[in-house]
């Protein structure tokens, strides 16, 4: 490069500089030859710092966030050599990513519900995806909720927060408070304390609040709730669930606060049982079953469903007892691998309870099943929702493949963008 630039430097291996080439933006640990200072007056790097990355031949590679305690050393925010990045670089970014979001959900919903945009209730940072490493930002309606798990992140919350409400509320949304859950563990990598409260630069409102989401009303506790309150990213796997639950007995397993069980209903489910191992989590479905006047029409079930599905197959007047049979059933558990160390457990633990409602449901109901982990592929998922088929002596028919809706975005070239795949199959 022929311009001084005026950020330190990070000098790293050829293997870095291909995997950047390639469009991933991370740096490893192992991959860091040196840092040396800016160039132009010297300035040393500090933890949390912008940099520029070089290969050791001299070839600029990108220009990234430096972090000193965590194994991914520095994170790419820019391939642009032309970019400085200050407020309005920032703003940019942010203006792009909400416009995402217009662009791919802002009348949908009015298309299928007749009610508010899906942008009401969106992810509207997506962390790598969206260029904002470690930084995650939903939005339920008036609130923001926001979770940073990077120290660059961290140090420009000051200027990230003000400008992301900025172009929120110029683009007429009604947007008043910013809620942070940054109390996941994964910020001690970081050398980041723990904490979660309403950041001091906007309003503070009540963290139980109600939102929508598919012409639905959903009660969230932002304090307490798993992530930052509700799991967005399903918003129209669930739409698709309720597309065929008209007439249907639903079992919906590893329920949360019954998303998928609500939809269901509003799509004229006959029955569905809901049921989660979390008793915080059942009583917040009951809550918003009475929401929306569905109550009648719903069990509520705290089990732990991988004990459940089994007994529910050997004990007949068990089944009855809790609504079956079944000809729906929905299986949304939690990541069962955060590592690619665990994979083989995890790929075993899906193909069992895959079995279990393969073996509940009659010929001719229909499975809605899922993984929300990065590391277990969408061909690994495939692989052994085929082995339980086999295990389960039928037969399946696909009848959808689905992902993350589009406000969590898959960025070609980073794997760890795409971790939800979904699939809808009858048994035949």
């Amino acid at each position: 490069m022929k311009q001084v630039r005026p950020y330190p430097q990070v000098i790293v291996t050829r293997k870095a500089a291909r995997a950047l080439a390639a469009g991933h933006p991370w740096v490893f640990e192992g991959e860091v030859i040196r840092v040396e200072p800016a160039p132009a007056d010297g300035t040393p790097a500090t933890n949390g710092c912008v940099v520029d990355v070089f290969e050791e031949n001299g070839t600029w590679q990108g220009a990234g966030l430096l972090s000193e305690q965590s194994k991914i050393r520095v994170r790419i925010v820019t391939r642009n050599a032309n970019d400085r990045i200050d407020e309005a670089f920032w703003r940019r970014k942010l203006e792009w990513a909400w416009r995402h979001r217009v662009t791919c959900m802002g009348s949908r919903s009015a298309a299928a519900c007749g009610e508010r945009p899906d942008t009401d209730s969106c992810r509207v940072l997506f962390s790598e995806a969206d260029g904002f490493p470690g930084l995650i930002v939903d939005r339920y309606e008036q609130v923001l909720v926001a979770q940073v798990g990077t120290v660059g992140m961290e140090l420009l919350r000051p200027t990230l927060y003000p400008l992301l409400l900025d172009v929120l509320r110029a683009d007429g949304q009604d947007v008043r408070a910013v809620y942070e859950r940054n109390d996941a563990p994964t910020r001690e990598k970081e050398g980041l304390p723990l904490y979660k409260g309403w950041w001091a630069g906007a309003e503070a409102l009540d963290t139980r609040i109600v939102v929508h989401e598919n012409a639905l009303a959903f009660s969230l506790d932002l304090e307490n709730s798993q992530k930052t309150g509700f799991f967005l990213d399903q918003k129209y796997n669930r739409r698709a669930v309720r597309d065929i639950a008209y007439g249907r007995r639903v079992l919906d397993c590893f329920c949360h606060v019954g998303p998928f069980g609500l939809n269901a209903m509003a799509g004229g489910a006959e029955f569905v049982r809901c049921v989660d191992v979390s008793q915080v989590a059942i009583d917040l479905a009951r809550e918003n079953a009475r929401l929306n006047n569905m109550e009648a029409n719903m069990g509520f079930t705290c089990a732990n469903v991988l004990d459940y599905l089994p007994e529910l197959r050997r004990d007949r007047a068990r089944l009855r007892e809790e609504g079956g049979p079944f000809d729906l059933i929905v299986l949304d558990p939690p990541a069962f691998t955060k590592s690619r160390g665990t994979v083989r457990n995890a790929t075993r633990g899906y193909r069992q309870i895959n079995c279990d409602a393969m073996r509940l449901l009659p010929r001719g109901g229909y499975l809605a099943t899922c993984s929300c982990s990065q590391h277990m592929t969408r061909d690994l998922l495939a692989q052994a929702i085929a082995e339980a088929a086999h295990d389960a002596n039928v037969q399946l028919k696909q009848i959808e493949e689905r992902q993350q809706a589009p406000d969590h975005p898959i960025l070609w070239g980073v794997p760890e963008t795409h971790y939800l795949d979904f699939f809808i199959f009858q048994v035949v």
